[in-house]
């Protein structure tokens, strides 16, 4: 993949607190592998890459609503999120008590996020962009190659990289701007998420080939 600020545009899935802060909801299960990969430094990284190449950037984040607890079926990884108030806001259009929670941006990720020319879509709310706008606001740009990175690796990441890539998007996955949870009993996300990417998406990059390639 060759990539161009005119066709290209880099997606970050849930750069939340819950999944990539020490503080988050989740960091039991997710605190290795965002350690041993510097997710957040290398998605800081392509977040200043974007920003200084003239690259849009798109943010696809998970949200759950108080009526989202209305659901009657969840998988396992859905029960544990609504167990743990994962991503929870207290309303659509309710800002209570959202700055700094578990829902809101890594604080070293909202200079890039809320710079005004970020576009937030909106949520999805099991893994992949079926349930938001993210594919809609790609295509009104003119865009379809994708820089995909975020949390989860082998859930939210690996779901919406399976959905572009059949809505017709070129999509290069950044395996070190990502990571996954390690479960006692379900086992380790990431290297099954690697064996994944490996197969489907059109490159796997280390985020200095990524960055380079944005130059």
């Amino acid at each position: 993949m060759e990539f161009e600020n005119t066709d290209t545009a880099v997606v970050f899935i849930d750069p939340q607190n819950d999944v990539l802060s020490e503080h988050g909801a989740n960091w039991e299960v997710l605190g290795a592998s965002v350690t041993e990969n510097k997710t957040v430094e290398n998605m800081e990284r392509i977040f200043e890459a974007a920003k200084s190449g003239g690259y849009e950037v798109f943010i696809s984040p998970h949200f759950f609503f108080p009526t989202d607890s209305g659901w009657r079926m969840n998988g396992p990884l859905e029960t544990a999120e609504f167990e743990t108030h994962t991503f929870a806001r207290a309303g659509q259009f309710d800002l209570t008590d959202f700055p700094n929670s578990g829902a809101d941006w890594l604080d070293r990720f909202k200079p890039y996020i809320e710079d005004g020319t970020t576009v937030i879509v909106s949520p999805h709310k099991v893994f992949g962009p079926q349930t938001n706008d993210l594919v809609l606001q790609l295509r009104k740009r003119g865009i379809d190659k994708i820089i995909l990175g975020g949390m989860l690796a082998n859930m939210c990441v690996e779901s919406h990289m399976r959905d572009l890539i059949e809505q017709g998007f070129e999509v290069a996955v950044v395996a070190d701007a990502t990571a996954a949870p390690r479960h006692p009993v379900w086992g380790d996300g990431y290297p099954a998420a690697l064996v994944n990417y490996r197969f489907l998406a059109h490159a796997v990059l280390s985020t200095d080939e990524a960055v380079e390639r944005m130059e």
